[in-house]
């Protein structure tokens, strides 16, 4: 019987066929979703074993990106199909980038007259160039040397990545400080200009194969192109996205149909001259900058661009980096290779560093920073990347060449947290380690408080705080009102970054009413006092709350505040009894008392806000201190003695005095603490002479003063009770007290320990008293000298 050869294919119906290549491609799409997710899951990692080097996250990502590409490397047919897919998605994801990074730049810019900041950008610009124009022919880095060639790459040495530079200045803390300014406003000067020539350059070179001149028709066609694309959405885009946004007003849902019309229309703006020829990634650059950068249409375009492209483009991006950069055609045997790798690091940095130490020189600044400022302003990122790469692509240099500029630009990155931790490290030395406390503070000098919030319901208290610790008109009280707002991802994701004093906005919602409400009271309350030399300002501490201690630390450390005041994390509810209400507000208030570098008061609001509007025609409210001993107590009355200047506050001075007849107390006024009997003594001539000063000062007329004489903790707490209906706001100080006869045992139940054990019993819910506590903790040097170590911003 013969064999029949039979066809396995042949018997798979015709009808079926279909829905094999389903699956097949069904199957390639959930591998793809799986590898990326991947590569996120591992990004992720890398990010938080390197964030102990103060390494950011594009670092992670790189190196994830390099090893994934190098190591995977499938059959040749499914490589090339991974290949074509990466490339769309990185020329896509690349408009996106530009566009962002366009809308985020003001062209204004360049006809305004130069400023400091402007002309260290330049400085370092124009050293580059030269510098990499004389050197960069002898290391034949093009496979087809052209002067034109050699143009594009100085021009393209002298740009510094600012978005990637504003996100590790912000991550350090120091965009606030004047070189974080500095630098950063310097580095949206360099980005633009040289992103500008760039783009100028795709008009009149040629890159395919080799960098050459265009013939002047089609110079003239993509230029014509440009002008009309300029053009058109300079006059159009005003008109329609201002009745986008007056369609859709703050508070209401973009309406859909207005979204597809947004899009539509920004799609059509950035492909106008890509028809004649011209590079899409920078056509989308050039419609950015024209584009209106105001109104709520920008910033929702602005803050979804950035989440797509930090959440989903930047991942993939890296991955066709290290697929790209294939480290088996490195050549490292090959000595040009290393050469044309570290030179091209050291060019662009020796270059800048020489530009700006040449106008710091000029410009009177301090020469390491004139260093610091060039080394800075020579990081690069996913654009340099991209062209670096492209131009192995497309056989303008070979991928050696290609992989030992991916390595360099990398290097400029990794280096730049530790330029910034320099910084740091150099400003602490120079830090003055005095003392910002209340008791310390010229009489003569402006008194500087932190006040910070967490809501809008607790205005009144925060109003009526800043009104009684205002005292008498001179001297001046300057208050920062600061916004405690934690950091979530609908938060961050809304984030847009701006030029200039700001280094970011919060476009959220539910964040911009909540502070629009707080700054229009302060601002009515400021109006109706703007003789009385009341300054207010606005802060925002927006962090996650594992470190939202530091950004209130550093605030504190930046702007020479003498006291930080912050809300208790519990609230009083309408039966009285104290709820909690964000459990971790605790934790942040702990960590501020730990380690801030001034003194700090904790408001337990217990009525103090529902409290009429304070009158310095009338007595509106009732106060006490209580005095005890030790250093906290002696910040609290420091605090009074401004307190006790408010015409419409009237103050008791409650000092609790040791029953000396009592025997037991004989024995034990001395030698009942673990400091020295020495240091006792000390603590208690400092306790008497301050006191005696307060006293002579301004005991009399509005300020009553009464002692009562103790002979235990006992007796503490029935005089405590009874206080009870009497004041408003009571005023005690933490802790810090040598002689503890009178308050020994009560740490044994406290509720709350960060309020010391009198401010613990006040505000306990089983406590009779009613009354508003302000417990007060004096800066303790050795807390400060620990934020140094850790959290620290340069001034």
């Amino acid at each position: 019987m013969e064999k029949a050869n039979v066809n396995l294919k042949d018997l798979v119906p015709t009808k079926l066929k279909p829905c094999k290549h389903l699956v097949a491609n069904a199957t390639g799409g959930a591998s793809y979703i799986l590898a990326f997710l991947l590569v996120v899951f591992l990004s992720n990692i890398a990010h938080a074993l390197l964030r102990t080097f103060r390494q950011p996250r594009v670092v992670a990502e790189t190196l994830v990106g390099l090893i994934a590409g190098n190591i995977v490397r499938p059959n040749k047919d499914i490589f090339a199909n991974v290949i074509q897919t990466l490339n769309n998605i990185k020329d896509f994801g690349m408009i996106f980038h530009m566009f962002a990074l366009g809308l985020e730049m003001d062209p204004c810019m360049l006809f305004q007259r130069p400023t400091r900041e402007a002309m260290v950008a330049y400085s370092g610009m124009l050293s580059t160039f030269i510098l990499a124009l004389f050197l960069t022919p002898f290391f034949n880095y093009s496979e087809i040397p052209t002067r034109e060639f050699t143009f594009s790459l100085s021009v393209t040495l002298t740009s510094t990545a600012s978005p990637l530079l504003t996100r590790i200045i912000t991550d350090h803390k120091i965009g606030k400080s004047e070189i974080g300014r500095l630098v950063v406003a310097a580095g949206i000067h360099a980005d633009f200009l040289s992103t500008l020539f760039i783009s100028i350059g795709f008009i009149i070179l040629s890159v395919d194969k080799s960098v050459s001149f265009r013939d002047y028709k089609g110079i003239l066609k993509i230029t014509s192109s440009l002008i009309g694309q300029v053009l058109v959405t300079v006059v159009i885009s005003p008109i329609f996205m201002g009745w986008i946004n007056h369609e859709n007003p703050p508070g209401k849902p973009l309406k859909g149909s207005h979204m597809v019309l947004s899009v539509a229309f920004v799609v059509i703006s950035c492909s106008c001259s890509t028809f004649a020829g011209y590079s899409p990634v920078m056509s989308a650059f050039i419609s950015g900058i024209v584009l209106p950068r105001e109104g709520r249409l920008s910033k929702m375009m602005i803050s979804k661009v950035n989440y797509f492209l930090n959440s989903i483009f930047y991942p993939i991006f890296f991955v066709w980096v290290g697929v790209m950069v294939n480290f088996r055609k490195f050549d490292p045997g090959n000595p040009w290779t290393w050469a044309r790798m570290f030179f091209i690091f050291v060019v662009a940095t020796v270059a800048k560093v020489v530009g700006t130490f040449l106008l710091g020189m000029m410009l009177g600044l301090n020469r390491s920073e004139s260093v610091v400022l060039g080394l800075l302003l020579n990081v690069k990122g996913h654009f340099h990347m991209y062209m670096a790469l492209s131009a192995v692509q497309n056989a303008i240099i070979t991928s050696s060449t290609g992989t030992g500029l991916t390595i360099a630009i990398f290097l400029t990155v990794a280096y730049t947290p530790l330029v910034v931790r320099y910084i740091i490290g150099r400003v602490k030395k120079r830090s003055p380690n005095q003392r910002m406390a209340l008791q310390w503070l010229d009489p003569i000098n402006e008194l500087r408080i932190l006040l910070c919030v967490h809501s809008p319901q607790q205005l009144p208290s925060t109003i009526n705080f800043i009104e009684i610790s205002r005292g008498r008109d001179d001297p001046a009280i300057m208050v920062y009102v600061t916004d405690m707002i934690e950091m979530t991802e609908n938060i961050e994701s809304t984030i847009v970054k701006n030029q200039g004093d700001e280094v970011a906005t919060v476009t959220d919602k539910a964040v911009v009413e909540m502070r629009d409400q707080i700054t229009s009271a302060i601002k009515t309350f400021e109006e109706e006092n703007s003789v009385s030399g009341i300054t207010l300002r606005r802060m925002l501490a927006l962090s996650a709350f594992s470190v939202m201690h530091q950004d209130i630390c550093i605030f504190a450390e930046n702007l020479l505040v003498s006291l930080v005041v912050l809300p208790f994390h519990k609230y009083q509810a309408a039966d009285g009894k104290m709820v909690e209400s964000q459990p971790k507000f605790r934790y942040v208030n702990r960590k501020v008392l730990q380690y801030a570098p001034c003194s700090v008061g904790i408001l337990v609001d217990r009525g103090f806000g529902s409290t009429n509007k304070i009158s310095r025609s009338s007595i509106s409210l009732k106060a006490a201190i209580i005095f005890i001993g030790g250093k906290d107590d002696r910040e609290a009355l420091a605090y009074a003695s401004h307190v006790a200047m408010h015409p419409g506050v009237k103050l008791t001075v409650i000092r609790f005095l040791l029953d000396t007849n009592n025997s037991c107390a004989k024995s034990t006024r001395l030698g009942s603490s673990n400091v020295s009997l020495p240091e006792q003594e000390e603590e208690m001539k400092l306790d008497d002479e301050f006191f005696a000063d307060f006293y002579e000062r301004h005991v009399g007329g509005q300020v009553a003063y009464m002692e009562k004489y103790l002979k235990n903790s006992s007796e503490t707490m029935s005089a405590l009770q009874s206080l009870e209906g009497k004041y408003g706001l009571i005023i005690v100080g933490r802790g810090g007290r040598v002689n503890s006869i009178l308050t020994v045992g009560m740490n044994d139940w406290q509720q709350c320990p960060e309020l010391g054990p009198i401010g613990d019993l006040l505000s306990g819910s089983s406590s009779v008293v009613s009354a508003s506590i302000l417990i007060i903790q004096q800066h303790r040097l050795k807390g400060e000298l620990a934020a140094l170590t850790e959290e620290f911003c340069v001034m």
